[in-house]
């Protein structure tokens, strides 16, 4: 099982709004060679982390299964959000996309790049709330938490349902 977090708070390259860049970012995951898209969770309306004064976040995570390389599927998402108009910057700017491996499995690594599960998930509310959404069962592999329980431990976020999957 793959966790990818997908978000996005400025409108695509084409103008699209971030939902629908999400949206479609979804079917680019589900056309990646050895995976299959086999959930999505709700979408989120979230604040930016930390307080920017930049527009919201639409957040969601897929659930992918089949067999990929951590390193391969890394590239895969960035070839995907420069796709979708991604330019790299300083840390926490708005994007038009943005991509985050949040876990394979169990694996537990601190290096090379990706780091897994992702470093920050299980601080951040906009990742927890639709893990748990899509899948209700994942434990942390290095923390031993639920999505569910690591989200109760977390100070109010600005967190917001927006709309059903899809």
């Amino acid at each position: 099982m793959t966790l990818v977090a997908i978000g996005a708070n400025l409108p695509g390259p084409d103008g699209v709004a971030a939902l629908e860049t999400c949206r479609r970012a979804v079917a680019a995951l589900d056309a990646l060679p050895g995976l299959t898209l086999k959930g999505l969770s709700r979408w989120y309306e979230t604040e930016p982390i930390p307080p920017s004064g930049q527009p919201p976040y639409i957040n969601g995570v897929a659930l992918l299964t089949g067999e990929i390389d951590p390193a391969a599927l890394l590239t895969a998402l960035q070839a995907i959000e420069t796709q979708f108009g991604r330019v790299r910057g300083e840390p926490n700017a708005p994007r038009t996309l943005d991509l985050d491996i949040v876990a394979i499995d169990d694996l537990v690594r601190a290096a090379p790049d990706p780091v897994l599960p992702h470093p920050r998930a299980h601080l951040r509310a906009f990742v927890l709330a639709p893990l748990a959404d899509v899948a209700p069962g994942w434990v942390h592999p290095a923390l031993g938490k639920t999505a569910a329980a690591l989200l109760a431990g977390l100070p109010p976020q600005g967190i917001r349902v927006r709309s059903a999957p899809g």
